[in-house]
């Protein structure tokens, strides 16, 4: 009998326990669209003047009500960056976010707080994409997008300059915007293809003069603190060397531990340069760096339930995964069926550790990361990163543990 009334303790216990944890189980549903930064702010003021497109009404998300999260920037250690700065209407957030990551360590490298241009980088990087089409013969993939790395392989290529030197846009333009500018580049190129025009100097002058009516033609000189500088020439100033950044990525699809290349569109020019780790390096690359104060740079996917706009956080609720159960099958799977998708561009600026790991504070140039209440800012736990984010950059001293391991 004593067994018995053992049992049916142990029974309901059990019983209680599912039932707890089924009461906290995340909730799947269809959440209205609230307030918009981009319909609200960018569609009226961006030059190309139509018909007023329309948000989307429902949106799949995770139900967060009554749920509370670390969303207040002044419990977190922040490392120093520009204040959030919009990307306007463009698909320029690799610029954004990678700009951003340079300007936080020329202030970690020199102490100076410099505003660097954007779309200096963007100019020059759809010039390289012209002379790669030619090279390629079109072989390659047309869109706005980029990676992080972009930014340093322009850097040393064709140097920076402040923002204040080239703003890259035009006359009485508020917000960026690359809606007709990328629509000529890409109905020329596609020309180009049909036409078999394959002579790089008349396809790289037609989309510079494509990108100079649409963003103003970036100086060969500029003033900056009193001095004449070139775009090459002020790299001295920022002490920055592009070749000291590296990038990672987490793949079972190729091996660990050695170089290859980001299998996704934006990396249209086929970089190898990412060092391929197991999703539990690749997260610890990114809490050492922020732990020893560098930033970072990080791509990967933002439109999932989790990821919300208005609560500004990214989470991954347990009815995706259990926080347990990601792992290495779990993150390819994700990829290989292209629910994992690289969508945007952002940069970590800082960090707060807590019962559930790592919290990192985000600086997001996108109009959904000004919908929230802190305008540019967003919050990300440790479980997102490691199932959702696909690369990341930072300073090769920051991975410097894991990069111990792999350069002997």
């Amino acid at each position: 009998m004593k067994h018995f009334l053992t049992l049916v303790l142990f029974i309901a216990f059990a019983s209680n326990l599912v039932a707890q944890k089924r009461s906290s189980t995340d909730t799947f549903i269809y959440s209205e669209r609230g307030p918009s930064f981009y319909y609200d702010s960018i569609q009226p003021a961006i030059r190309e003047f139509g018909q007023r497109e329309e948000p989307t009404k429902q949106y799949s998300s995770m139900d967060f009500t009554g749920l509370e999260f670390p969303t207040d920037p002044e419990n977190y250690t922040s490392l120093w960056h520009n204040k959030p700065l919009s990307q306007g209407a463009t698909g320029t957030c690799w610029c954004f976010a990678g700009t951003s990551f340079i300007e936080s360590e020329v202030y970690r490298i020199t102490g100076q707080k410099v505003k660097l241009s954007e779309m200096h980088t963007v100019y020059w990087e759809y010039v390289e994409r012209a002379k790669y089409f030619v090279k390629n013969r079109g072989n390659m993939n047309l869109g706005q997008g980029s990676e992080s790395n972009a930014v340093t392989r322009i850097m040393k290529n064709y140097g920076a300059m402040p923002l204040s030197a080239y703003s890259g846009k035009l006359q009485g333009q508020k917000y960026h915007d690359h809606g007709l500018l990328f629509k000529e580049i890409k109905s020329f190129l596609e020309e180009v293809r049909e036409d078999q025009l394959w002579n790089e100097e008349f396809v790289v002058n037609t989309v510079k003069s494509i990108l100079n009516h649409h963003m103003g033609t970036p100086p060969e000189t500029f003033t900056f603190n009193g001095k004449s500088f070139t775009a090459t020439s002020f790299m001295e100033i920022l002490r920055i060397n592009p070749d000291d950044y590296f990038c990672f990525m987490s793949t079972t699809a190729q091996p660990y531990n050695q170089k290859g290349v980001l299998n996704v569109p934006d990396n249209w020019w086929q970089s190898d340069a990412y060092y391929n780790v197991d999703p539990e390096t690749f997260v610890s690359v990114l809490t050492h760096a922020i732990d020893n104060g560098y930033t970072v740079s990080i791509c990967g996917d933002v439109s999932e339930p989790g990821y919300n706009r208005y609560q500004e956080v990214g989470i991954i609720p347990d009815f995706d995964i259990p926080n347990e159960n990601i792992n290495a099958s779990a993150r390819e799977f994700r990829f290989q069926n292209k629910s994992t998708t690289d969508d945007h561009c952002i940069h970590i600026v800082g960090y707060q550790e807590t019962g559930e790991g790592y919290w990192f504070l985000i600086k997001d140039s996108s109009s959904t990361g000004f919908d929230g209440p802190h305008k540019g800012y967003m919050f990300m736990r440790e479980d997102y990163v490691k199932l959702k984010v696909l690369g990341l950059m930072t300073h090769k001293y920051a991975a410097k543990q894991v990069m111990d391991k792999i350069i002997k």
